[in-house]
């Protein structure tokens, strides 16, 4: 009987359906408070210079001045309240879809029977309760505002599904470095992450927060990727159809930091198949470790090595991310 080998063309499909977040905009001292539209605008400044400079120049005053002298000309893109409103409002909907272990693509069929059979038996032992758990903790901390939550003076969460919904009132009082909170309006949330997740019923959040910032207060929607250097402007903002936005793949980012479980763990990272974090440029599970995907996984299915309840949490988190994961025929 030849030895099993992973395939080398294997890709899962994500399992939360995240829609991008549009942001809007009302007066939380109004008595019927209208949403607008936050729009993103343009501006041009005259800054500093500011960056590091060559020995050469910062130990020579006269060179110093006429470096400094020189106009730092910036066009960038902004987002704020108007002057009549203090609050944001950010929407966005969720769809847990159901998770089998099926790849949506795999070229060995030998391969995908024992990866199924392994995934089975984590959904029969653990379950997906743990997962659903986190990525709700996440929901309802409103940690997907990013910036936005840090200097709000207060944030409410809420959250739609069918005729029911929950509410978290004071979502900045819940840590984001712990995923131990309780309480029945989590645990609702929860629940209805799990049933999609798990394929009980059809399941969509619509999910609002509603962030006191200030009255024309500077907001963060996403910032584009500028792959044409030649572009006049250096700070481009996502908006859609004139109304400031935030990108699909960074609310997914905070919902999926979930991952304390990687070696000598002091805060949760996004789950990624090595934990990697760009803006600290640092990958928190290292295969040198055998704490990265792979590692764990190919033992898990190809040598039925159990990992640790916490890795199989993790392994199973990371299908559930979606992505190609099929071994590669170079070293």
């Amino acid at each position: 009987m030849s030895k099993l080998t992973t395939a080398s063309v294997l890709a899962f499909e994500r399992n939360l359906d995240i829609s991008d977040a549009f942001f809007w905009q009302q007066d939380s001292k109004a008595e019927e408070a209208e949403l607008e539209p936050v729009a993103v605008t343009e501006k041009s400044v005259r800054g500093t210079i500011s960056n590091r400079l060559k020995n050469a120049i910062a130990k020579d005053p006269t060179k110093l001045d006429a470096e400094i002298e020189k106009p730092n000309l910036q066009t960038v893109d902004t987002a704020a309240l108007s002057e009549n409103c203090d609050t944001l409002v950010v929407k966005w909907s969720c769809k847990p879809l159901p998770f089998s272990g099926k790849p949506s693509v795999c070229n060995n069929q030998a391969y995908q029977t024992k990866l199924m059979q392994t995934v089975e038996g984590y959904l029969s032992e653990q379950g997906l309760g743990v997962l659903a758990s986190r990525y709700a903790t996440n929901i309802a901390n409103a940690r997907w505002l990013w910036r936005n939550r840090v200097g709000a003076e207060s944030v409410t969460v809420t959250v739609r599904c069918g005729d029911e919904k929950a509410e978290f009132t004071d979502a900045q009082a819940m840590d984001l470095n712990s995923f131990n909170q309780t309480g029945p309006e989590l645990e609702k949330l929860t629940s209805w992450v799990l049933a999609g997740l798990t394929g009980e019923r059809f399941v969509i959040l619509y999910v609002e927060a509603s962030a006191k910032v200030g009255y024309g207060q500077e907001v963060y929607p996403s910032q584009e990727l500028i792959l044409d250097t030649g572009k006049k402007k250096s700070k481009v903002l996502y908006q859609i159809k004139d109304k400031a936005a935030m990108h699909s793949q960074k609310i997914s980012n905070a919902i999926r930091t979930i991952d304390n479980w990687y070696p000598d763990a002091q805060f949760p990272v996004a789950i990624e198949p090595y934990a990697a974090v760009t803006t600290l440029g640092a990958a928190f599970r290292q295969p040198n470790q055998k704490s990265d995907f792979y590692s764990i996984f190919d033992d898990w299915v190809l040598n039925d090595k159990s990992p640790s309840i916490n890795d199989q949490h993790y392994a199973i988190g990371v299908l559930l991310r979606g992505g190609v994961f099929g071994a590669s025929g170079k070293e």
